[in-house]
């Protein structure tokens, strides 16, 4: 089934996703994208349902025909003061804040949100998948986040964020119980299952 390019028949249409949100480490990233009414493309889909080459080829074919677009992370601080759903939203609005122009009417991957302005928006369940506008978002917000636990990697070569991208893997999860956590974790999230409980 081929991607609707358009919710509300409005032009300047936004589409907003977020990526990392059930992460251990790293920020929540977010994404929105304006694409010209005319935009088309096959392979474009939700970022879940693409290999990693595929993600990294759309890219730059986003950021090239996009009216506008901006890709805006939200912090492990943050995210431990106000929450995963609460960071995950301000990392939209924090995005659409920064394009220019402004949109007519923004489309919301999943079911929360909360309003932008005076901007009329509407939440989509598996939006990435139905949308054009909100699949764009989600490759950016998710390549973007991506090469950023690579840059961090680095730093902390063994946790492996370079491959698991600070999701809750088996390995990752063992890393914290061996090497303790870094300024990098989430400290609200429950780092360990209950039985590898960490001595904090």
């Amino acid at each position: 089934m081929s991607l609707l390019t358009n919710f509300s028949k409005l032009n300047l249409e936004c589409g907003t996703d977020e990526a990392g949100r059930g992460c251990l480490a790293g920020p929540v990233t977010a994404a929105a994208v304006i694409l010209p009414e005319n935009f088309n493309n096959t392979i474009l889909n939700d970022s879940k349902l693409l290999t990693e080459k595929k993600r990294n080829l759309l890219k730059p074919i986003i950021e090239c025909n996009a009216v506008t677009y901006s890709v805006q992370h939200v912090f492990e601080d943050e995210i431990d003061n106000i929450n995963i759903l609460n960071a995950s939203i301000l990392a939209m609005h924090k995005s659409i804040t920064q394009l220019n122009p402004q949109p007519n009417f923004i489309i919301v991957d999943g079911n929360k949100f909360k309003p932008y302005q005076s901007i009329p928006h509407q939440t989509i369940i598996k939006g990435d998948s139905k949308f054009l506008s909100i699949a764009a978002a989600s490759i950016l917000a998710k390549t973007y986040r991506d090469l950023y636990m690579a840059k961090i990697h680095e730093e902390f070569p063994m946790y492996n964020w370079k491959q698991n991208k600070g999701y809750p893997t088996q390995e990752h999860r063992e890393a914290i119980k061996k090497y303790g956590v870094t300024k990098y974790h989430r400290k609200s999230f429950r780092l360990l299952p209950e039985q590898l409980k960490l001595e904090l």
